[in-house]
């Protein structure tokens, strides 16, 4: 790896750095991801989380591109004979520009970087695609991708290539999310105005992020207005959110405070009905630059659900998070960040009517130090440290009052710590080949204090031969491990590789490997995560999973950027992927290895995505062919393994899933979208029979997730209406008018088998969460 670093570091040729920033004219907010591009050497490079970005090339005089998806393109012409720090500003598409050079917005596929299985979206994109009651939603608009499913109408979380919600890594500025969702999964805890930028990395993932094996969605709050105070907000049907931004000191510090809150339990309260849900978040952000070399960040999130059922049933749920963060810009080729982040995930249960209080949750505490180094115009290094704690409440009884008759109990607390190191490295070999590879080397550490219990032959669960079922092992004895002793360790390389080779102009062809390492695990047994599931680590009973993907592809953009094409192929393997011994008791369980066996996960399948990207009338084509398998085998040859052993498919296997998502411009006022979705029915395990035991009827039943829902598919509508579109100071509004599934489609949540009490006969209920459901909003800025 070094060898090819340093034979392509040259030099015969006098060289010299170009660097800066790039940001949004009318707010300085600096932008994430714009492309810098020299055609006359098919240079590039793109800025990165912070909007810094330098390249490095021969002296001369070379025309600079720069353009961003939703802004103007811009060309400026810069004579490069010694280092220049030059910073550019962009006008957000359909704004005035005073540069002398504007080209329509280019959304066109980047044919040229190693980066693939990586799909990006624009907040003003997820903002036209059509919703349930009119709310904009960042991860219902991911659902719209290749390769991204969820476990079904109104569920939470998001599936990637045939993987668990639990897999994938939700980073916050740089903060980890627990739990992505709000009100059980309607709607997502991303407040749209406060956010910035987002990516989702499904395969070909840098060798800074790592702990999950499925995807890393990356996504970064706004720094705020550092040019003057605005305020922009919106109005909806269950909920209100308002935003409000400006400067602490012009141009060199700002703030940021947007708050969300829904309020249809309030209609609840006029009726006889006593139940109510609601939720509210806040994001918060504020950042100030000490000198041309020194920056501050301190971002947080707070969020918490209610949900009360007749007073007698109250759940509150949510996360909390905080970031301080400093950018040094030790030289216009070294950029680095050091981050002290803290996330909270909180979930409580008040049983009025037992007399208890249940609370349970995870903390995590990181620090980590990343550098960027640009060391010539063809290599650049990422390399960095990071070091993770985590402290797991699996649950605390508390007596709701004096004479409850319920003793304050608390299951045994988890701690775990997880360092790891990497260094990442972009080449670009040729002008058509570029390379991407790295190296992480991660470990991880369960701790005491904690009491482990000791089972004979190491196994805690056992099989019953005669049964031939799996049940619960008893334990032999305990050990008491000291606060912050080592139960168990863990310590694994990932390698990671990427490779892009550009056939012409308009076409190419890239590959990736992934070696990923997850050490935490979520106790669940339902395909969508509940705020009930609990988080644990990897100890001597549960092995951290270990997935191997590989990906190829095949990219090409048509007509002038017009149209774009993206087809993958991809096959992955995870090793330890925990399943369940069938009749699992997961909650308040303090054992909760005796009734887990550690299998294997396998996905792959055929990822396509076409894209219009100018015009009146523009969106994409999505679809997926693709299969997701577990399988348990026995542990020896005596043992059945979960489901005989063979493969079955996952709770998260989708043969095809099929999105057409589309944006049409009318005219300046209006704006039309509409969206469809279809997939493959949900596996889930229908009972094969019944018998009768004492006058009971019992279901029996067969293999599990051999049987499917029926398709899922709807059709969504939306138009924004702009009343004074040209008007850009004072109040500046729009009416978002939507109806989500159009045609009425009963898609099945879930079905229930029960025998009728006239007939006697057996019948299948279908449970249909959604109908027609018409929305409106108001958005206003100002």
């Amino acid at each position: 790896m070094l060898l090819i670093l340093v034979t392509t570091i040259s030099f015969s040729q006098e060289k010299f750095t170009l660097s800066g920033t790039i940001a949004d004219i009318r707010t300085n907010e600096t932008l994430i991801g714009v492309n810098l591009f020299i055609p006359e050497i098919k240079a590039g490079v793109i800025t990165n989380e912070y909007g810094f970005y330098s390249i490095t090339i021969p002296k001369g005089t070379y025309k600079i591109q720069i353009s961003y998806l939703g802004y103007e393109t811009i060309e400026e012409t810069i004579s490069l004979d010694k280092d220049i720090k030059k910073n550019f500003n962009l006008n957000e598409t359909g704004q005035a520009l005073e540069e002398v050079v504007i080209n329509t917005e280019k959304t066109a596929t980047n044919i040229r970087k190693p980066e693939m299985s990586v799909n990006k979206l624009s907040i003003g994109t997820i903002k036209k695609i059509p919703v349930v009651l009119g709310e904009v939603d960042i991860l219902k608009a991911l659902l719209t991708l290749p390769g991204v499913t969820n476990a079904g109408e109104g569920q939470s979380g998001f599936n990637v290539r045939g993987g668990g919600a639990d897999q994938n890594l939700i980073l916050l500025d740089e903060a980890t999310i627990f739990n992505s969702s709000h009100v059980f999964g309607f709607f997502s805890v991303f407040n749209p105005d406060a956010i910035k930028d987002l990516k989702l990395y499904k395969g070909g993932i840098p060798a800074r992020f790592g702990g999950r094996v499925s995807s890393v969605l990356d996504i970064y709050q706004k720094d705020g207005n550092s040019n003057k105070f605005s305020m922009n907000g919106g109005i909806g049907l269950i909920s209100s959110r308002l935003l409000a931004e400006g400067p602490i000191v012009k141009d060199k510090g700002s703030f940021l405070f947007a708050g969300r809150a829904s309020y249809a339990h309030l209609f609840l309260k006029l009726t006889d009905n006593k139940n109510s849900a609601y939720f509210y978040d806040l994001n918060t952000k504020i950042n100030y630059k000490l000198n041309p070399n020194n920056n501050l960040f301190l971002s947080g999130y707070f969020g918490r659900d209610v949900f009360s059922l007749n007073n007698s049933f109250i759940n509150t749920y949510g996360n909390s998070t905080l970031n301080l963060r400093w950018n040094h810009l030790f030289s216009d080729k070294l950029f680095t960040n050091l981050s002290a982040i803290y996330s909270d995930y909180y979930y409580g249960l008040d049983l009025n009517l037992l007399g208890f209080l249940w609370n349970s949750g995870i903390k995590n505490y990181n620090i980590k130090y990343d550098f960027k180094h640009y060391v010539t115009d063809k290599v650049k290094l990422n390399y960095g440290v990071n070091s993770s704690y985590y402290d797991f409440n699996p649950g605390t009884i508390e007596p709701s009052g004096s004479d409850s008759g319920i003793n304050y109990k608390q299951l045994e607390k988890k701690y775990a710590f997880e360092p790891s190191i990497y260094i990442d490295a972009e080449q670009k070999v040729t002008k058509d080949f570029s390379l991407s590879y790295g190296l992480r080397y991660s470990l991880f550490y369960r701790l005491g204090s904690s009491t482990v219990n000791l089972y004979q032959n190491n196994q805690a669960v056992i099989f019953n031969s005669d049964l031939q079922i799996y049940e619960k092992g008893t334990p032999t004895g305990t050990k008491f491990y000291g606060s912050n002793k080592v139960i168990e360790s863990f310590n694994n390389l990932e390698p990671r590789f990427a490779a892009s080779y550009q056939l012409n102009e308009n076409e190419s062809i890239k590959a990736s490997y992934n070696r990923i390492s997850q050490y935490l695990q979520l106790i669940s047994n339902t395909a969508s995560p509940t705020p009930l599931d609990v988080w644990t680590p990897s100890d001597n009973y549960i092995k951290p999973q270990i997935l191997d993907q590989v990906a190829l592809g095949y990219f090409r953009n048509f007509k002038e950027d017009k149209y774009s094409l993206e087809v993958e192929t991809f096959y992955k393997k995870i090793k330890n992927r925990i399943d369940y011994i069938d009749g699992a008791d997961l909650i308040a369980n303090e054992a909760i290895e005796q009734v887990i066996l550690n299998g294997e996960m396998r996905a792959y399948g055929l990822e396509v995505l076409f894209r219009k990207n100018t015009g009146k009338l523009n969106g994409w084509i999505s679809y997926t062919l693709s299969k997701s398998q577990q399988r348990t085998p026995g542990r020896n040859a005596s043992e059945t393994g979960i489901n005989n052993g063979n493969w079955y498919r996952s709770a998260y296997d989708k043969l095809h899933n099929l999105s057409i998502t589309s944006s049409y411009n009318f005219n300046p006022k209006w704006v039309f979208g509409a969206n469809f979705v279809l997939q493959s029915g949900q596996p889930v395990t229908y009972p094969n029979g019944q018998y009768e035991y004492e006058g009971i009827t019992v279901p029996t039943y067969g293999l599990r997730n051999e049987n499917s829902l029926p398709v899922y598919h709807h059709l969504d509508i939306s138009a924004t209406y702009t009343p004074k579109p040209n008007k850009k100071k004072g109040w500046q509004s729009e009416w978002v008018f939507s109806i989500y599934n159009l045609y009425g489609r009963k898609n099945a949540a879930s079905i229930s088998f029960r025998q009728n009490v006239d007939s006697g006969a057996n019948e299948a209920i279908r449970l249909s969460i959604f109908g027609i459901v018409p929305g409106v909003s108001y958005n206003f800025k100002f």
